[in-house]
């Protein structure tokens, strides 16, 4: 046994909702856990993210930079010297890229550069080529299709 095997004893913990301001007899009746008095204690009353209580808030304070473009894509870029782990004769989507764990997270496209060789035959369906890329894969024998 090691430390993260531990586990608290079953039925020691639950996960119910726990009834506050239901009388002193429970313990937490009356103020209902909120303290007695100040912003925190009243119903509806709590601050928005970022608050600082009036202080001018951190992310006011700091300089603004740049610029960032709302409508950019993300493109993943993968080099023909990546596609030599697929069988020759493969179909290699999008989809195959991301089984093979080589495009994670979300994304707007792919596209194949020409940085290495290729000695296999694939038929390479993604979004965008290089004009060298697409020349090392049909120079192998294969095809390099835009979807």
């Amino acid at each position: 046994m090691d430390l993260s095997n531990l586990r608290p004893a079953a039925g020691s913990k639950h996960s119910d909702a726990f009834r506050v301001g239901r009388g002193h007899g429970s313990g937490n009746g009356k103020t209902a856990g909120r303290g007695q008095k100040g912003q925190k204690s009243r119903s509806g009353g709590n601050t928005r993210v970022g608050f600082e209580g009036g202080q001018m808030p951190l992310y006011r304070r700091l300089p603004k930079r740049g610029f960032t473009c709302i409508n950019s894509k993300k493109i993943i870029s993968i080099n023909v010297s990546e596609l030599e782990r697929f069988d020759a004769d493969t179909v290699v989507t999008v989809d195959l890229l991301r089984e093979a764990g080589m495009v994670k997270n979300s994304f707007d496209g792919v596209k194949i550069l020409g940085n290495g060789d290729l000695s296999k035959k694939l038929t390479v369906q993604v979004n965008a080529f290089s004009k060298s890329a697409a020349a090392k894969i049909e120079a192998a024998g294969g095809k390099a299709e835009v979807v």
